[in-house]
């Protein structure tokens, strides 16, 4: 970073600065740790009252949260994450569904410190109580140190059961919704080569709910990958390359994607499919009638405080699946 030409390549000096930045903030974390340590000492040779005690317990909280780093440790954990949400069975209520995991997703990563954008957006139905607004499909970028090791294990069906806001007759009904989680890879960390020549592009206007433009110019971008048929889409950006830039992200996370499912496909072929059922299989029930409950099926974890974790408080249920995930 101290050469004269290092800012000549922006895009590259821009990723260096970054990655110093997180290890300079990992080696501050653990020398202040480390300082609290020998501070912790000494105070315990002072006093052995409540104060000791409260000083002991921030402590210990502050090294587990480190320790997380330890469970963090795949090819892709520090990088920042794309995540998807689909409505599934449930129609105008599953739609409504999606909007509300979408929130829940971005007050918990409002709370972790990360950045949180909507790159593509595709509204429901309208009409609904509170005018209401449901999702078609929604991809938001999370941007932040270990986003994507944070949130890859939210991946899979979430079910929930209500009395429908959408229903005069006041019944309860269960809804779907897929949630997908991707790491956002950059061209030069994908090892998957993609060539212009198999790439078919198109332009529209970005819309919002009720069909109302965001500009009236053709920025939104759709590209579609001739090969695989994976098709992806960014609107929110004035700028047609800015919007370009992110669909080409979600398009090599998706090609990573595919290729992993690929690999798995393959060595259950070979070993048997004993394991847990895939990605696409329910995770987590929210009951919000007759009781209230939401419970991982994976981890067991299980609170009655429905409504903290629809607002983001979803620390107790994304670390327990992180301790248990086998990478």
């Amino acid at each position: 970073m101290q050469g004269a030409d290092f800012w000549k390549d922006q895009q590259n000096a821009k990723k260096v600065s970054q990655a110093v930045s997180r290890l300079k903030e990992e080696v501050e974390v653990i020398e202040q740790i480390k300082k609290e340590c020998k501070d912790l000492e000494e105070l315990s040779r002072l006093s052995d009252g409540a104060d000791v005690k409260k000083a002991c317990d921030d402590l210990q909280k502050k090294i587990e949260k480190e320790e997380f780093r330890i469970f963090l440790s795949g090819k892709y954990d520090k990088n920042n994450a794309l995540i998807e949400v689909f409505p599934r069975a449930g129609g105008q209520d599953a739609q409504d569904w999606a909007t509300m995991l979408l929130r829940m997703y971005e007050r918990y990563c409002q709370k972790k410190g990360f950045i949180v954008k909507i790159l593509h957006q595709s509204f429901g139905d309208s009409g609904g109580p509170d005018g209401r607004i449901g999702t078609k499909s929604v991809t938001i970028e999370v941007e932040g140190n270990y986003a994507y090791g944070f949130l890859k294990g939210e991946q899979g069906v979430h079910r929930l059961v209500r009395i429908s806001p959408f229903n005069s007759q006041k019944s309860r009904e269960t809804s779907f919704a897929l949630v997908n989680v991707l790491p956002e890879i950059e061209e030069d960390q994908s090892e998957i080569e993609v060539k212009s020549a198999d790439l078919k592009l198109e332009t529209f206007k970005s819309s919002g709910p009720g069909g109302q433009y965001v500009n009236k110019t053709e920025s939104a971008i759709r590209i579609t990958h001739i090969p695989s048929g994976i098709v992806v889409s960014c609107q929110t950006e004035r700028m047609q390359m800015k919007n370009r830039e992110h669909a080409m992200k979600i398009l090599y996370a998706k090609l990573h994607q595919l290729r992993q499912e690929s690999h798995q496909k393959k060595m259950k072929d070979i070993k048997g499919d004993f394991g847990p059922a895939s990605w696409g299989d329910q995770i987590r029930s929210y009951v919000l009638h007759p009781y209230q409950m939401v419970k991982d099926v994976r981890t067991q974890v299980e609170t009655s405080k429905t409504e903290e974790v629809l607002d983001g408080d979803l620390d107790e249920f994304i670390n327990a699946q992180i301790k248990i995930k086998d990478d």
